[in-house]
């Protein structure tokens, strides 16, 4: 008897093992759903959660007339989205704009062109209001926004790079700003086999 109780908890382990999903490769450190959007992208498009369901894709919040910790974000972002471009990952990145007042679709392509971004697969957005940008990160991401302070043009926002699952969850946040992160981002995408 006690070597079929074995036998079956020894199954029961393949069996849990087998069934567990390819996040669980990556250490996920979030699990947030991503609330209904549709935003105004870079080519005066629109852009909705809805268009991203099925594929991982890598959020961040940044403003175009920032002057501190967007320029590495940013940075970081490109070489990511080339590194995962070399190996013919199949990933989208979507860079939602803070400051929506000055970031017009306009003002987004010329940054993006400062930056080399591919905008087939990174798309910017704006066409909202800034306190529905702040409650979208604060509710989604779990990333705090705040306005400037008085006198001051340069919004408060955490500095998060957030991977999304094709069903919409967040599922890992990462050190935006830190170069390091762009090779543990590429490390955690192989191991979901993208």
């Amino acid at each position: 008897m006690k070597k079929y109780i074995g036998v079956a908890f020894l199954a029961l382990a393949v069996f849990l093992t087998a069934c567990g999903g390819s996040e669980e490769k990556i250490d996920p450190n979030m699990s947030e759903e991503v609330n209904d959007f549709t935003f105004t992208t870079q080519d005066n498009e629109k852009l909705s959660l809805e268009d991203l369901k099925g594929e991982y894709w890598i959020a961040d919040f940044i403003f175009t007339n920032c002057t501190s910790v967007c320029l590495p974000m940013t940075s970081n972002l490109a070489k990511l989205q080339q590194k995962t471009a070399d190996e013919d990952m199949d990933i989208q990145f979507v860079s939602f704009s803070v400051d929506p007042e000055y970031d017009t679709p306009e003002v987004l392509k010329e940054y993006a062109k400062e930056y080399q971004a591919n905008l087939d697969n990174w798309t910017f957005v704006t066409g909202y209001d800034f306190e529905t940008i702040k409650e979208f990160s604060i509710k989604s991401f779990k990333s705090m926004v705040a306005p400037p302070p008085e006198g001051n043009d340069q919004v408060t926002h955490g500095t998060s790079f957030f991977l999304i699952n094709p069903e919409g969850e967040v599922i890992k946040k990462y050190n935006g700003v830190l170069a390091d992160s762009i090779d543990t981002i590429f490390d955690d995408l192989k191991e979901l086999g993208l």
